[in-house]
């Protein structure tokens, strides 16, 4: 059995009566927005394809041996469940049918006009759960970028009436100097009136890490790490500075590597 890929309707006929299933699958075949038709003669098999190929629709007898149709849905679950229209002679199975959330309901015999109905409702219905699903990533991407706002992208520093806006990605790491900290660019130092503690608040956290309670270092810049005394380290980076990293911020520093160092 080939795997259910493509950008149309991919559907999935469970029936175990072949002649059943070959007039479904003539008539799904005459529209052209049914790319591929798969066929299941038995719920076992059905289960397994459902779960694997993952059909947008599935066309289910109810009454087969062994596995019928309400097993199925019971087996895969029902929020695991494809678009699904029973297809059965038994309309006695209408309100269970409907219970499992059935889209629509074929009693055999059918006719074509009838067929053709089912199919523009499965249509409607997966145009609408695309719709939804567009809408819920553009609010994906939107909450994303919001997140992303959330952090300062560069700090106006002020010297001798002078604005300077200085990049946070190019900062390589940051010192409190009393009610300023001073920012450490690539030779430069820039004082920037904020306590260490506020301006830790703005920075996005995976790029900046809190190594001293008087030091912030951007993760970038760090070169190596070298032991000393009580287990405290001395971060050697970029610019050839050591900022020392206190036992106090060892354990979020494992955590923000996720390993013992």
């Amino acid at each position: 059995m080939t795997a259910l890929q493509s950008d149309g309707i991919r559907a999935l006929i469970v029936d175990d009566e072949a002649p059943a299933r070959q007039r479904i699958s003539d008539l799904l075949h005459q529209d052209a927005e049914v790319s591929s038709v798969h066929e299941a003669g038995d719920g076992g098999t059905a289960v397994r394809m459902i779960l694997s190929e993952k059909p947008d629709l599935v066309l289910l007898d109810v009454q087969m041996p062994e596995l019928n149709g309400l097993e199925v849905i019971e087996a895969v679950g029902p929020e695991n469940m494809p678009l699904t229209v029973f297809v059965t002679a038994y309309d006695q199975h209408a309100i269970r049918a409907f219970e499992a959330n059935a889209l629509d309901y074929l009693l055999k015999p059918f006719s074509d006009e009838r067929f053709e109905t089912m199919l523009m409702r499965v249509k409607k219905r997966r145009d609408d759960l695309h719709l939804r699903e567009f809408g819920q990533s553009v609010a994906r991407a939107i909450a994303m970028q919001a997140a992303d706002t959330r952090y300062l992208d560069r700090l106006a520093v002020k010297t001798d009436g002078i604005t300077r806006f200085v990049r946070v990605k190019d900062i390589e790491w940051i010192e409190a100097a009393g009610v300023y900290v001073t920012l450490h660019t690539s030779g430069k130092e820039f004082l920037y009136r904020a306590s260490l503690t506020d301006l830790a608040q703005s920075l996005d956290p995976n790029r900046f890490l809190r190594i001293h309670r008087s030091v912030i270092v951007n993760i970038e810049s760090i070169v190596q790490l070298e032991p000393l005394s009580h287990g405290e380290f001395e971060v050697l980076l970029k610019d050839g500075s050591h900022p020392r990293v206190s036992r106090t911020y060892r354990n979020s520093m494992e955590k923000r590597f996720g390993q013992k160092l």
